[in-house]
């Protein structure tokens, strides 16, 4: 869908073609990076890096006034309270004008971007809130206030500032990619017109003094580019750019007379080209009839201008008392077509109503001293649950009651009405009496001017004329005067444009200018531009560019004209009969006063009706109260927590750990409060805290990154959902990364400051660095605090908007499937600190759900089995002992594969008693396949060979027993093993280690398990193991890594140990994976490998899209028959699913290319499917075989069909495969001939 835009002709105008909405990939953000000079006027929406740029200077220097202040190095906080109230009000309509105009827009083109950026512009919001509340409690005499409010601004200053690079990095490329040059001109005016005029008079100088000159040139520049080419239009925007401040300059005429020159004199700064010292309506080459009233202008001066506000009470209650009979005209009609008039007109006058709050709020009731919030705040609930209402009959669609509906609509817009009146019947009678008794007409006036430009200029351009229109000529008449007298003289353009629109709100020949002010400055731009040979009127210019608007919809087949401040159509439908979506008498061809239009009312700013809707949001009436909703999409966002109370998926438990992350940012928030005056243990302690949430952050990051987002992006409707989430571990490593340096730095300096002597010849050395170390404590305290907001503020976006998703695009195996891949890249050592780590934070419920979605999603793995070894520290008990011992015992450290022959074995007892576990089961497989034997006696050797360990044990145990009774103190194996003698490196041919293992079966040392099976009867479980023996000190001791006796100095008995299987390592990357319990070689889980929960095996990272089997390793190599589970050797995963070493893939592949257990494909056969249609193209069968059929099944596609006859070769006709098998050979058939072309 096209983006609905507005087409002013700009300087650089020329056609413009709708963009269609489409999602894209990741944007090189280096647009945004380059020379702003230059970016700025090929993109216009790049203007909106000097915005940036002002906003980041000005947070710095708070933070480092704010940090001043915490040293004491400054001590007034009163110029800190101001720039603090500037940054926020600034800010606050910076971001609420993004969400109405730059982020609706940029939704309609690229979806699942705005939301997140739309949310962080109301968590910005909370952080402001919380730093006022500090600005305004009790302690600011206390040491700890000082800090906190340093800490504080930084956290706000790093929030904001990752906001905005976040937005340079991701949505300006994406708006420079979807929208022309034209549109973004446009969407940068709208954007300015979204700001309070007020706003707009302190944001533009400031904006200016923030850049260079040549950047202030640049913008100028730009701003010409994106200002519509109306001169009224750029006088006002230039006269704010410049700085000219002159509330506190200006100088009001005290009588009318005054007035009227001094206004005059104001306007003749813009009209000074062609007015000559007379005012415009006297000149005789005007176009227009002015109706002249002959009447003294007291006479329709109000003795109390302030009584000015009844004209907005009475205006407001007649557009309510409308809207509301309208739905009861329609209740009773039956026809519930036209919705969207109601949402209009709704959203008008809520708009209406809210900046009315705002501005006495702001303006009238400060300086009487009296405060109505709690009913502002009422009318404000009314007004949503009448939005709600509307929204819910248009998302319901066909599927609803509108009769229903409308009931619920009129009683609520009486609710509506009923608390404005009382509102409105309060202010009247407590309000206005004060005002007129302790101000002067002159002051009056002030507050009234200083309340209308409380709005933004895209509201007033619509309010003025509906109010006009609802006044007599002499309410209007006074109403402009007092305007023009309360203007300071450089808002002479500004009054003027004011003016103008206000005159369009009546009859077409009036100009109330002039019957009210004595002149129409308009009236002058447009002689002025006539003298230039420029046929020129702002409002036919502006109706002709409307009528041809830049962006619609392809498929409407009803073209839209702008007709005052609605939208008619071609068949002459139009909105209903008063207010913003209907008033005739304001159409385009109204000239009534040559004042252009801001040409930004026609669509909303790119927003459809409801989302339009959808921005008018409880607001703050505090002096910095913004205007406008900072959520975006409120309707989306209240479905996604509508959810929270549903039962929790997978996905949902997996993520209990955002519980301990808060928990652990909070210990860092309120324990770096305590690092100006701590101990040595203490800083220990923080920083070992510090680097255990560090390190398990990142592994949360790092699967969101690699597996949680990419599964979100792989939904075509979640495109781009997850970009933002990814900036945002990208700057959250780097402030984990400055906090470390901090942390060495601030260890460093204790130190130094611990080994210093207290002497007088060191007191000044101690002084400094005790000075430079509680300044880098409270530079830590803020980045602490900032650490905490930046990750809170994520975990709560992601729990609200993409945990959501799960539960709606995601099955619950999906979801299993997704946490199993999250565990499965998460390595032991990991799992053995985040487990505890969690289940602390957690309480015994949530223990239970989130552990049940482990197992649940490891249930094919030996997971279990190692947390209870790992959590109980005693090896589990298993049903199947013999099985899993075996498998367990034959882990990664075997290193070369045993060689057995081809020949028959008919093993003896001697035999069979020396035979170890791998040995027998490979024996036992060999009987089995030995066809000469007879059955009888193939079930006879198999069963002995089963039950031969236990006979073996049971002979053996007399003679241990006895071995152990004579010699119970002289061990065996009680010297040093070598794996190389003349270097005298310790170890056996089988592993490099120095130290020796005492076998819990037998008691004897052996460098290895494979040392103990080889020269004993039984096997050794190395997991039993618990004493070892160093064979540099031949001491004994319990197994552990490092050597005990002091005489060796904590010798190392090898570079990788692991305490679960008790195996030792010197040589090799080796890793222990907690779901198939065992050690194997590889850089570890989400390194190089991870380990697939439905084959319960470990694979390379290369491997991620294999093909599933459940358990596929718990079998035997179909070539060698070797257990690939506990294999050493490179096992190959197969197109198919199956899996054989590699080495004998190799093997097998010199003669065969189907699999040995399934019979599919091993490989992309193409080629050689090709070579074979060659040879039969040139082979000739004999004459009785050509007409002959096959049935076959194709063992690639499963699917059965005919082919040809042939002795070797015969292709599907499915998919092309020679890979087939003959079931049937038919008769003769005249059409199997071409069956399989």
């Amino acid at each position: 869908m096209a983006t609905p835009l507005t087409g002013l002709q700009h300087r650089d105008g020329g056609g413009i073609s709708a963009i269609m909405a489409s999602p894209v990939n990741p944007l090189d953000p280096s647009p945004a990076k380059t020379c702003l000079n230059s970016s700025a006027l090929k993109s216009p929406i790049l203007i909106f890096l000097y915005f940036h740029k002002a906003i980041r200077s000005e947070l710095d220097g708070l933070h480092r006034a704010a940090i001043a202040f915490a040293t004491h190095q400054e001590s007034d906080i009163k110029p800190l309270l101001e720039r603090y109230h500037f940054l926020r009000a600034i800010y606050k309509h910076h971001c609420n004008a993004e969400d109405v105009v730059i982020f609706p827009a940029l939704d309609i083109r690229v979806k699942n971007v705005a939301r997140t950026y739309s949310l962080e512009h109301g968590e910005e919001c909370v952080l402001f809130d919380h730093l006022f509340d500090l600005l305004n409690s009790n302690m600011q005499n206390e040491e700890s206030y000082r800090r906190e409010l340093a800490s504080c601004t930084g956290a706000l200053q790093t929030s904001i500032n990752q906001h905005m690079s976040k937005e340079e990095e991701q949505v300006f490329p994406l708006l420079i990619e979807k929208f022309s040059f034209e549109e973004q001109a446009s969407l940068v005016w709208q954007f300015l017109c979204s700001i309070p005029v007020n706003m707009m008079s302190e944001f533009l100088p400031w904006l200016s003094s923030s850049i260079s000159s040549d950047e202030h040139q640049a913008m100028h520049k730009c701003l010409c580019k994106i200002i519509p080419e109306e001169k009224l239009l750029q006088q006002v925007i230039f006269t704010w750019m410049e700085g000219v401040r002159t509330y506190n300059t200006h100088k009001t005429c005290e009588d009318n007379s005054e007035v009227q020159c001094c206004q005059c004199s104001g306007a003749s700064t813009f009209i000074s080209e062609t007015e000559k010292g007379h005012c415009a309506w006297e000149s005789k080459t005007a176009k227009r009839k002015y109706l002249e009233l002959n009447c003294d202008l007291n006479d329709f001066t109000l003795a109390h201008p302030i009584d000015e506000i009844l004209h907005w009470h009475n205006a407001i209650k007649r557009e309510l008392n409308d809207i509301a009979e309208a739905a009861r005209k329609i209740q009773l009609s039956g026809d519930f077509s036209d919705l969207s008039t109601f949402n209009k007109r709704l959203q008008f006058i809520a708009e209406v109503c809210i900046f009315h709050s705002i501005a006495e709020d702001k303006v009238i009731f400060p300086a009487v001293e009296l405060s109505f919030a709690q009913e502002h705040a009422e009318e404000e609930i009314q007004f949503d649950k009448l939005r709600c209402l509307i929204e819910s009959i248009q998302s319901a669609g066909a599927n609803s009651s509108c009769a229903e509906f409308y009931t619920k609509l009129c009683s609520q817009a009486d609710q509506i009405m009923d608390t404005i009146q009382k509102h409105f019947h309060n202010e009247e009678v407590q309000v206005l009496p004060l005002a007129q008794k302790h101000f002067k007409p002159k002051r009056q006036r002030e507050l009234l001017y200083q309340s209308l430009c409380v709005m933004p200029l895209k509201l007033i351009e619509c309010v003025l004329p509906w109010l006009v229109g609802s006044l007599t000529d002499k309410e209007a008449m006074s109403f402009l005067q007092n305007m023009h007298m309360a203007a300071p003289a450089s808002d002479a353009a500004l009054v003027t444009l004011f003016s103008g629109w206000a005159c369009k709100g009546r009859s077409r020949d009036v100009c109330l200018s002039v019957s009210a002010i004595g002149c129409c400055p308009a009236k002058s731009l447009t002689e002025t531009r006539q003298d230039f040979g420029q046929p020129f009127c702002a409002c036919t210019s502006l109706c002709s560019a409307e009528k041809k608007p830049a962006f619609t919809e392809a498929h409407d087949d009803k073209r839209p004209i702008k007709h005052g401040n609605s939208i008619l159509w071609e068949d002459g439908s139009t909105s209903d009969t008063r207010g913003i979506v209907n008033m005739k008498n304001l159409s385009c061809s109204n000239q009534s006063c040559c004042v252009p239009g801001l040409g930004v009312n026609s669509n909303n700013l790119g927003m459809s009706s409801l989302a339009a809707v959808k921005s008018l949001r409880s607001l703050s009436f505090s002096p910095c109260a913004p205007t406008l909703n900072s959520s975006l999409f409120n309707w989306e966002a209240d479905v996604g927590s509508a959810d929270t109370g549903c039962a929790t998926g997978p996905i949902d438990n997996i993520f209990k750990f955002h519980k301990a992350i808060c928990k652990d940012l909070e210990y860092l928030d309120v324990e770096s409060g305590k690092l100006n005056d701590c101990d040595e243990t203490f800083l220990r302690q923080f920083s070992g805290r510090f680097r255990l949430l560090w390190g398990l952050y990142r592994a949360h990051s790092n699967a969101e990154d690699d597996i949680v987002f990419p599964a979100l992006e792989s939904k075509e409707t979640l495109h781009n959902v997850s970009h933002s989430y990814t900036l945002d571990h990208k700057q959250e490593e780097k402030l984990f990364g400055d906090i470390s340096s901090a942390l060495s730095q601030l260890t460093q300096l204790h130190e130094s400051l611990h080994s210093i002597n207290l002497s007088e010849d060191l007191t000044s050395y101690h002084n400094d660095s005790q000075r430079k170390y509680n300044e880098l404590a409270t530079k830590l305290q803020s980045m602490c605090k900032s650490i905490r907001v930046t990750l809170d503020q994520h975990v709560f976006r992601e729990e609200r908007e993409l945990w959501p998703l799960f539960d709606r695009h995601f099955s619950v195996e999906e979801q299993d499937k997704i946490v199993g891949r999250i565990i499965g890249t998460t390595g032991a050592e990991v799992l053995q600190s985040m487990l505890p780590w969690v289940t602390s934070a957690l309480t015994q419920e949530e223990q239970n759900k989130m552990m049940d979605t482990w197992k649940q999603a490891t249930k094919n793995t030996m997971f279990s089995e190692w947390l209870n070894e790992w959590w109980e520290g005693i090896p589990a008990a298993s049903p199947n002992a013999a099985t899993t011992e075996s498998s367990v015992s034959q882990g990664n450290d075997i290193h070369e594969s045993l060689d057995h022959g081809d020949h028959t074995f008919k093993p003896g007892w001697k035999d069979i008693f020396r035979m170890n576990q791998n040995e027998l089961e490979s024996e036992i497989r060999k009987v089995s396949r030995d066809s000469t034997l007879d059955p009888r006696r193939k079930a006879y050797l198999i069963q002995n060979l089963m039950t031969s360990r236990w006979i073996a044990a049971q002979q053996k145990l007399p003679q241990a027993r006895t071995g152990e009774t004579s010699n119970g103190e002289d061990l065996l194996g009680c010297s040093p093993s070598y794996r190389d003698p003349e270097k005298q490196v310790f170890g056996c041919e089988h592993y490099k280690r120095n130290c020796k293992l005492r076998a819990a079966c037998c008691g004897k040392l052996f460098t290895c398990r494979f040392c103990h099976d080889k020269v004993s009867d039984h096997s050794m479980d190395r997991k039993a193991t618990s004493e070892m023996m160093c064979m540099r000190c031949l001491k004994i001791q319990a197994v552990g890594q490092i050597c005990r006796t002091p005489s060796c100095g904590g010798l190392l008995m090898a570079k990788y140990y692991c305490s679960i299987c008790k195996f030792f390592d010197d040589e090799r990357a080796v890793y222990h994976c907690p779901f198939c319990n065992l050690c194997r070689l590889g850089k570890g889980l989400g390194i190089d490998l991870f380990h697939c929960m439905t084959c319960n095996y470990c694979l390379g990272m290369e491997l991620v899209d294999h093909k599933c089997r459940e358990k596929g390793l718990e079998t035997n190599c179909p070539i060698c028959c070797d257990f690939l589970f506990t294999s050493s050797a490179t096992v190959r995963a197969l197109p198919c699913g199956h899996f054989m070493h590699s080495a004998c893939f190799q093997a097998y592949t010199c003669s065969h290319y189907i699999c040995p257990i399934c019979s599919k494909s091993l490989g992309d056969m193409a080629v050689y499917f090709g070579m074979l249609d060659a040879l039969l193209a040139s082979e000739e069968l004999p004459e009785e075989y050509r007409d002959r059929c096959q049935d076959i099944l194709c063992n690639d596609c499963d699917k059965k069909g005919t082919s040809p006859f042939h002795w070797l070769y015969h292709k599907c006709r499915f998919c092309g495969s020679y890979n087939t098998r003959v079931i049937k050979v038919d008769s003769t058939n005249s059409n199997c001939s071409t069956s399989n072309q």
